[in-house]
């Protein structure tokens, strides 16, 4: 059973005090890999107004602001986000919230929306909620990227699981997938 919203934060808050950088996001391969297909994902555009839900310590985040004009990040664990501020000092591009998706989904509207391996930490109608939310929030000509780590988990729900369930939680046309080895990239845009 996933955890509840409370808990969850607990539990990400406890995991970026014991350990900074948990998933090894700043010297893995892996992550540095994946960072780069994510940016490839999203081809040659632009982008007014990113959202990164889950942006964790801003790993991905600094990245992304290399192809967005603005950026909100949104992340369940407090430590994080002062991990990422540090990160990316007070930069007039980015801002920061403590929150959790569904219930913190943050007002406005925009032309990118990442989900970076974390749909798998919600629950079943959790993801179908963010994904109507994400729908309504996304610009008609905005992109929706999905970013799931594929592999064994101890999680109840996949990476596999977590894209079927947010396909179809809201009115969605995949635009392109990319399946690595250990994980996938789906690229969604609004039906």
């Amino acid at each position: 059973m996933p955890d509840r919203p409370v808990a969850r934060r607990e539990r990400f808050e406890q995991l970026f005090r014991s350990d900074p950088d948990p998933w090894a996001f700043e010297t893995s391969d892996y992550e540095r890999e994946k960072r780069q297909a994510t940016l490839a994902a999203l081809s040659t555009r632009r982008f007014a107004q990113g959202l990164e839900i889950g942006c964790a310590t801003g790993v991905l985040t600094e990245e992304l602001l290399t192809v967005c004009d603005r950026m909100v990040g949104i992340d369940v664990a407090q430590t994080a986000l002062d991990i990422a501020q540090r990160r990316l000092g007070s930069s007039p591009c980015i801002s920061f919230r403590q929150g959790e998706v569904p219930q913190d989904w943050p007002e406005g509207s925009f032309d990118l929306i990442v989900f970076s391996e974390v749909l798998y930490f919600l629950n079943e109608a959790e993801i179908a909620q963010v994904s109507s939310l994400a729908n309504g929030a996304l610009c008609a000509d905005g992109m929706c990227l999905l970013v799931n780590w594929t592999g064994p988990t101890d999680l109840p729900i996949d990476g596999d699981r977590a894209v079927a369930l947010f396909a179809h939680g809201a009115a969605w046309r995949a635009e392109a997938v990319l399946e690595c080895p250990k994980y996938r990239i789906d690229r969604l845009e609004r039906s």
